[in-house]
């Protein structure tokens, strides 16, 4: 690193600059605007259903009819791209998850009409077989219940095919499989989808603040008291995030994701200033519920926790944010500049 200039009091006051409202925008080393967020959004069966998520206060799961009018003011107010996550039935799930490349499944329904309705929101979907397994693991498991890796990674491809052709933008595949980036590029390009996108979740940890996230999609009863830790990173370790990032790119990834968010910023910055590549990260549902659950207490002001914890992300280094937040961040940012 190189040696700052010195300088010394009172020559240099450091607080001149936060004197005053204009000079502390002009100095500003990063911005947040509702480009940098990314809505994860959960989908379920019928038409004009909307439930409540009771872990994650505000957020609902809303069916494809809802979800599309709600595509509406996501364009409206800037947010580029959604997030999709299905709320599979469980008569839908079995032991392989092969519901997942369902061509006729809610995913790909889900896709076909927000693309219609909103072509120019990006749609990404999440690549998993944890929704439609009766065993809630990200894979096909062996007798013993260890995710086998090569056949899972065949399935994902056929997942992430199925999204490709109902007109998914980006395919995110989420499982940390060995080798399902290579695999899933190689079918694509195979199959004319040259332009969709991959957001490898590279740096996924087997981590404790996913529980809401399992109650929304409907995987947490079947999970049970298992766990993800053969394949979802240790949170332990760093340098292995490196290695993952880089295999996740030389398979040919376009973006990679560091998940959860606020509890990894020390990978966030790694990933980004070593690899300069574009990083995403995950705010994931336990952040979400702890903010909501500290300002509903009146403990913490919920819309300046929730703006400094996604300029957090930015100043780690993330170019993109997924957020529960990123609605309410949007109108938030809107009503500033029009106040």
């Amino acid at each position: 690193m190189p040696i700052p200039t010195p300088r010394a009091f009172p020559a240099t006051r450091l607080r001149r600059n936060r004197a005053s409202e204009f000079s502390r925008r002009m100095v500003r080393e990063n911005q947040l605007t509702p480009d940098n967020l990314i809505y994860p959004v959960f989908v379920l069966e019928g038409e004009g259903q909307r439930e409540k998520v009771p872990s994650m206060p505000g957020v609902e799961r809303l069916s494809i009819d809802l979800l599309v009018e709600q595509a509406a003011e996501l364009v409206e107010l800037g947010i580029p791209a959604i997030a999709l996550f299905p709320v599979v039935p469980a008569e839908k799930k079995n032991l392989s998850g092969s519901g997942a490349w369902d061509s006729d499944g809610l995913a790909q329904r889900a896709i076909r009409a927000l693309k219609k309705a909103q072509p120019e929101l990006g749609v990404i979907t999440d690549v998993a077989l944890d929704p439609f397994t009766t065993h809630g693991q990200d894979g096909i498991i062996h007798n013993d219940g260890y995710v086998l890796n090569d056949v899972t990674v065949e399935a994902l491809v056929n997942q992430a095919l199925s999204h490709a052709d109902a007109g998914a933008d980006v395919v995110a595949p989420s499982d940390m499989m060995d080798g399902r980036i290579g695999a899933i590029r190689e079918a694509l390009e195979n199959g004319g989808h040259v332009n969709t996108r991959i957001l490898a979740y590279s740096a996924k940890y087997a981590s404790s603040y996913y529980g809401p996230f399992r109650d929304a999609v409907g995987s947490a009863a079947n999970l049970g008291k298992g766990n993800k830790a053969t394949y979802q990173m240790d949170p332990a370790n760093g340098d292995e995030a490196l290695h993952e990032v880089a295999m996740d790119l030389a398979e040919g990834a376009d973006m990679v994701m560091i998940k959860p968010g606020m509890p990894y910023l020390d990978i966030v910055h790694r990933v980004k200033t070593e690899l300069r590549v574009p990083t995403f990260v995950y705010q994931v549902s336990g952040e979400y519920a702890m903010h909501m659950a500290a300002a509903q207490n009146g403990w913490l002001d919920g819309d300046a926790v929730m703006m400094e914890s996604l300029m957090a992300m930015r100043r780690a280094g993330a170019d993109g944010i997924l957020t529960y937040f990123a609605v309410r961040a949007a109108r938030l940012m809107r009503d500033r500049r029009h106040g």
